[in-house]
C-alpha cells in the first residue's frame, strides 16, 4: 500500500506551445521530485505540435466533436511526435533541471491496454480508449526514485497503435498507481465563486448548485463536470489549477491547498479561500 503522496500532473494545451510557462512548469515539477523521488507522474498530450507535423507535411487532419479523425496512415506521424519530440523534449528540460525522468508510452511495458475507441457514434480511426493496465513497470520506477513522463500513445491487443485523448490518459494511469491526486493544469485558477475567491473545493452535489445558481458557467460547466466524473472514476480527488503561477506546485508538494479540488464525495470548506 502507498504510503507516501503521488501526483499525476497532466501537461497539455496552451501550456506546451508557451516555451516560458513550460520550463517554468517543469521547475515546479522538478522541485516536487527532488524534494521526494517518486511522489511524481508526468502525462503529455501535443495536439497542437501534431497539427503543425501534418500540415508541414501536406496531410489534412479533420477533427469531430473535438475529436481527432485518425486514420491508420496517420499514426505514424502522430506517434512521432508524441513519443519523439513532445516527449523527448520534456524528458530533456526535466533532466536539464536534475530530476531523473524517464520517458515512456502508455503501451511500454503493458502499462494500459486499449482498444479502438467506442464512444462515438461515428468511426474515428485509431483514437483509443483505455480499458486496463498493469502499473509494475510504473511502480518500480516511482520505487526506484525516477520520474516517469508518458505519453497518451497506446496500443491495442493486436499491435495497433492508438491515439489516447491527454486527459483520458491521466485519469487512467491515476487510477491505475493509486494517485493522491490528479491535477489538471489549464490557463484558469480554479473554480471562482461570485465575488471572485477561488473555491477551494467541491463535490459532485455542490456543482450542481452552483451551476444552477450561475456562479459556474459557460465553458467551466463541462470541465467541473467532467472533473468530477474522473474523481469517482479514480477514487481520488481532481485538481484543477493553473499553470501561469510558477509557485503552484511546489505549494502543491509542501501540503498547501491550491486550485480547485473536486472530490467524489462530500468535500468540507466549499467557499473557503485557496491559491
Amino acid at each position: 500500500m502507498r504510503v507516501r503522496p503521488l501526483f499525476v500532473i497532466k501537461l497539455g494545451g496552451a501550456l506546451l506551445d508557451d516555451a516560458a510557462a513550460l520550463w517554468a512548469t517543469l521547475d515546479g515539477v522538478a522541485a516536487m521530485h527532488r524534494a521526494n523521488p517518486g511522489c511524481v507522474l508526468v502525462v503529455h498530450g501535443g495536439g497542437s505540435a501534431v497539427d503543425r507535423h501534418l500540415a508541414r507535411l501536406g496531410i489534412a487532419s479533420e477533427k469531430r466533436d473535438g475529436i481527432r479523425i485518425t486514420p491508420p496512415s496517420h499514426m505514424p506521424e502522430i506517434a512521432a511526435v508524441l513519443n519523439g519530440t513532445v516527449n523527448s523534449t520534456i524528458v530533456a528540460l526535466l533532466i536539464a533541471r536534475e530530476s531523473s525522468a524517464v520517458g515512456l508510452s502508455l503501451a511500454d511495458g503493458s502499462t494500459t491496454r486499449a482498444r479502438v475507441s467506442t464512444q462515438f457514434d461515428f468511426d474515428p480511426g485509431c483514437t483509443g480508449e483505455i480499458t486496463g493496465g498493469d502499473p509494475r513497470l510504473i511502480e518500480t520506477l516511482l520505487r526506484a526514485g525516477f520520474l516517469p513522463v508518458v505519453s497518451s500513445i497506446a496500443a491495442s491487443a493486436g499491435g495497433e497503435l492508438l491515439n489516447v485523448n491527454g486527459d483520458d490518459a491521466a485519469a487512467a494511469l491515476a487510477k491505475l498507481v493509486g494517485a493522491t491526486a490528479l491535477v489538471f493544469l489549464t490557463d484558469v485558477a480554479g473554480v471562482l465563486d461570485d465575488d471572485g475567491t477561488l473555491i477551494a473545493s467541491l463535490n459532485g452535489a455542490e456543482i450542481e448548485r452552483l451551476i444552477a445558481q450561475g456562479v459556474i458557467h459557460g465553458g467551466m460547466i463541462p470541465k467541473v463536470r467532467g472533473a468530477h466524473t474522473t474523481a469517482r472514476a479514480i477514487g481520488a480527488p481532481v485538481i484543477i489549477t493553473s499553470w501561469r503561477d510558477p509557485t503552484i506546485l511546489t505549494d502543491l508538494a509542501s501540503g498547501q491547498s491550491v486550485g480547485t479540488a473536486v472530490h467524489a464525495v462530500v468535500s468540507p470548506n466549499i467557499m473557503s479561500s485557496t491559491r
